[in-house]
């Protein structure tokens, strides 16, 4: 079998997505199962609708068209704000997306008109991590603007938190987007279908016998694929942490000095190099894998191995003993890890179904 190579396991992803599917449900909060982190792979979102997931998520247009031509007709969510030069593509393959700007939105209406579609629109509101979002003073004017645009439907509100500043989920920030939700519904006398609290990061919270308000929706990845939520990266009750594997092969293995020799300067990857406080010599190997395939920052080493430093192509590590040429190892990645092994084209994605993978990328018609 070739490597690098992902390993997939559908049995524990049906496995963490039954569970988180079943635990929300039971607090009246439906799941929205993100594909972004896998570029939409049919086997991996099939194996999310049948574990009781029925509304799927990408950030990139392009994931869902794949989707389509793959066969899969489940109901499709654009998390990220739509392109302007891509409305007509979101209309036509996704049944929602996530907005915050008005001169899109309207662009939408005008695509979906075209299309005599009607196309679902939930207004992302800023809570404080200075992502995406409205800001609540101007929320009222978007949503009144939106209500008088035809073809669009207004299907809710949702937050983003915990992706670029780190800001939490906590009963503070879910409660203002519960009563903003409320106050929508009384001043324009609509009733929101969806209150999006958020990511992988609210597991905490909304686990936390907290009361939940208003929010019904959650968008997860990083929980379903890894088993753990992000803002602390605890491992989640009942959930496997190893549903994907990095395996990488051993291209060199030798007997080398702890140190390095010579002026340094920064590496390739403009880092200023750690100075190694081992003295004398130590095993030393060498992975055909780098930052062109994942994060090299963002692997769970095997036991009996650290890994030294990593540049575009190679992987250098230090073993108990020296490695086999041929021999591989196996990495478990976080989810940063796991994005860029999946983008990688020399990174073979297996699975442990009877079919291989494929190339969803290739099918576009």
């Amino acid at each position: 079998m070739s490597a690098p190579r992902l390993e997939i396991d559908l049995d524990k992803l049906y496995h963490n997505a039954h569970i988180l599917a079943e635990r929300l449900n039971a607090k009246g909060i439906s799941v929205t199962g993100i594909t972004k982190a896998f570029l939409g792979m049919p086997e991996i979102a099939n194996t999310l609708l049948r574990a009781g997931i029925h509304t799927l998520g990408d950030s990139r247009i392009e994931n869902i068209e794949s989707m389509r031509h793959a066969g899969i007709d489940s109901p499709m969510m654009l998390i990220r704000s739509p392109m302007l030069s891509q409305v007509e593509q979101v209309v036509n393959y996704a049944n929602i997306s996530l907005n915050t700007e008005l001169d899109v939105i309207i662009k939408l209406s005008a695509a979906a008109q075209k299309m005599n579609k009607t196309h679902d629109v939930v207004l992302m509101v800023e809570l404080g991590d200075l992502r995406e979002g409205i800001m609540k003073d101007d929320v009222e004017h978007v949503v009144r603007e939106t209500l008088k645009l035809p073809n669009i439907k207004l299907k809710g509100i949702g937050t983003n938190l915990a992706c670029r500043s780190g800001v939490t989920p906590d009963t503070n920030n879910m409660a203002e987007l519960s009563a903003l939700a409320d106050s929508i519904e009384t001043t324009f006398c609509i009733t929101l279908e969806i209150v999006s609290g958020g990511n992988s990061a609210n597991i905490n919270w909304i686990f936390s016998d907290v009361k939940t308000g208003r929010i019904n929706n959650l968008r997860l990845g990083e929980a379903l694929l890894l088993g753990c939520e992000p803002s602390q990266r605890q491992e989640i009750e009942g959930l496997y942490t190893d549903v994907f594997t990095l395996v990488a092969e051993v291209i060199e293995s030798k007997v080398k000095p702890a140190q390095a020799w010579g002026e340094l300067a920064q590496s390739a990857f403009s880092e200023t190099p750690s100075i190694s406080l081992k003295q004398g010599t130590i095993n030393q190997s060498i992975l055909a894998i780098g930052h062109q395939d994942t994060d090299p920052d963002g692997l769970k080493t095997p036991a009996g191995s650290i890994i030294l430093g990593a540049s575009s192509d190679h992987l250098v590590i230090e073993a108990e003993q020296c490695l086999p040429i041929g021999s591989e190892l196996r990495f478990q990645p976080n989810y940063s890890a796991l994005v860029r092994a999946m983008t990688s084209p020399f990174v073979s994605k297996v699975t442990n179904e009877k079919y291989p993978a494929v190339d969803i990328h290739s099918q576009k018609t």
